[in-house]
């Protein structure tokens, strides 16, 4: 992308109010409206220059002859620039969003969590993805007899996720019975990721013929999708929410119509974040110009951020929205939430 071209500070003080004004308004700026809030008193002549000047920088634009102007993608960026490492929380929004985690304590659910919170704060759509990895292996089994022929199964993941089922059996067993089938799963599969433990089992059920066959249909069936497969055939879990609010902020309805399809093919939008989130990034990433990946994003942005606990990457958090959006609140959102992310799951440990 090229270097943004530089200007002075009284271009960079119009510049910024243009912005602010139709991230508000959502009607195009003219020179006596940015010459209301001037802290210089510039005339609203003097504006019209210096707005002609950002025009042929690239900054601004004239959607028609008699109005005023409106803010380029360029213009966004430069603005999120200038305001990047200045802005922080409102104690508002951090007490609203740590409210909102009250009580998370895994990975999957707190990723959940946050495609909402982040829909509500920033009234466009927010995303999180998680990504495959080592703690969505197994880490250990429970079975309890619960009745004849009924029992109920415990499974608990390294991420902590805890999945329970009560599962009908074609045989009684005991609870001895469980108790080894648990301790021979405990002790040859913990940190197996699902499709591995149940490829070795099926090879050892197929030799003994025991009734590991049932656990492991009783596994597969607490887990049915994939949650814990293994990392070549694991669907990432994506989680996407307040799609609604793009219909009320946007005009063009059959752009808007080609995006919400978009969305709903989820591993596209696992595949935007990745694209654009770096893991290895500390801040927060804004990106203007989506439509350079996929095209049905057009003036659309993303500002994301990847899910840590420590330096272990999780996943990502983004919220996707307008180009004229509130990118001070919705910034600091999104890095309160994955220090949060860090936080909660670091103190589970």
């Amino acid at each position: 992308m090229p270097a943004q071209p530089q200007i002075g500070p009284r271009e960079r003080q119009i510049l910024t109010a243009i912005v602010e004004t139709y991230i508000s308004t959502g009607e195009p700026v003219g020179s006596r409206t940015v010459s209301r809030t001037n802290k210089d008193g510039l005339s609203p002549a003097t504006i019209r220059n210096v707005m002609a000047d950002l025009a042929d920088a690239g900054f601004l634009s004239q959607p028609h002859t008699s109005a005023g102007r409106i803010p380029t993608p360029s213009a966004y960026r430069y603005f999120v620039e200038q305001i990047s490492g200045k802005v922080q929380i409102t104690p508002e929004n951090e007490e609203r969003i740590s409210g909102s985690f009250q009580g998370v304590d895994d990975v999957q659910e707190f990723l959940e969590r946050t495609s909402h919170v982040l829909s509500l704060i920033s009234s466009g759509v927010g995303v999180a993805v998680t990504l495959p990895g080592q703690r969505h292996a197994l880490e250990h089994v429970h079975f309890s007899r619960l009745t004849r022929n009924k029992i109920l199964a415990v499974v608990v993941t390294k991420s902590g996720i805890v999945r329970d089922r009560v599962v009908r059996m074609d045989h009684d067993l005991s609870q001895t019975d469980l108790e080894t089938a648990a301790r021979y799963i405990n002790e040859n599969f913990r940190g197996w990721t699902m499709e591995a433990a149940q490829n070795e089992l099926a090879r050892v059920i197929e030799q003994q013929r025991s009734e590991y066959d049932r656990m492991m249909q009783a596994l597969e069936e607490i887990y049915k999708g994939g949650a814990l497969a293994g990392s070549h055939s694991e669907p990432q879990a994506v989680f996407v929410e307040g799609v609604a609010n793009l219909i009320a902020s946007q005009g063009d309805r059959d752009r808007l119509g080609q995006m919400l399809r978009t969305l709903e093919e989820r591993q596209k939008v696992a595949d935007l974040l990745s694209a654009y989130l770096d893991t290895r990034q500390e801040a927060v990433r804004v990106v203007i110009g989506l439509e350079d990946t996929m095209p049905e994003m057009k003036d659309l942005v993303l500002i994301g951020a990847p899910a840590r606990v420590g330096q272990e990457v999780m996943g990502s958090l983004a919220v996707i929205g307008p180009t004229r959006m509130d990118y001070e609140h919705t910034i600091t959102a999104v890095g309160y939430i994955a220090k949060l992310f860090d936080k909660i799951l670091n103190e589970k440990e």
